[in-house]
């Protein structure tokens, strides 16, 4: 079993930080793909970025994240990160962390596991 533990969202203003964790646990943590997808209220679930397992030498990213977040994974803590920068209000939504054997097609491929999630609010 996998277990993913989210944690880092807040309420902050237009363009303004955030860095979100993910705590891994159970099957070893560099052996997972590792994404973040979130879901703003009345919407469906939004691919937002992935990383792939072992380095972590892939990342994805959703055209509307692109050059405003940064992915990234720190296997010695079993821990994946989410740094969003310029944040706008509609960034504002509940943000899960994922992991899944083969996530190279994350707009398709339904993870495995999931956290319970992490609310980020952006002010206008």
């Amino acid at each position: 079993q996998v277990y993913l533990v989210e944690s880092g969202g807040g309420l902050v203003q237009t363009g303004a930080s955030l860095r979100l964790s993910c705590a891994h646990s159970g099957r070893p943590f560099a052996t997972y793909d590792m994404g973040w997808f979130r879901q703003a209220p009345g919407k469906g679930r939004e691919f937002v970025a992935a990383v792939s397992r072992w380095r972590g030498d892939t990342t994805y990213y959703a055209d509307a994240v692109k050059g405003r977040f940064t992915i990234s994974r720190d296997n010695a803590k079993s821990t994946l990160y989410l740094q969003l920068n310029n944040l706008k209000p509609e960034d504002t939504a509940i943000h899960y962390c994922a992991a899944d054997l083969d996530l190279r097609n994350p707009n398709t491929t339904d993870p495995t596991y999931w956290g319970q999630g992490t609310q980020v609010t952006v002010a206008s």
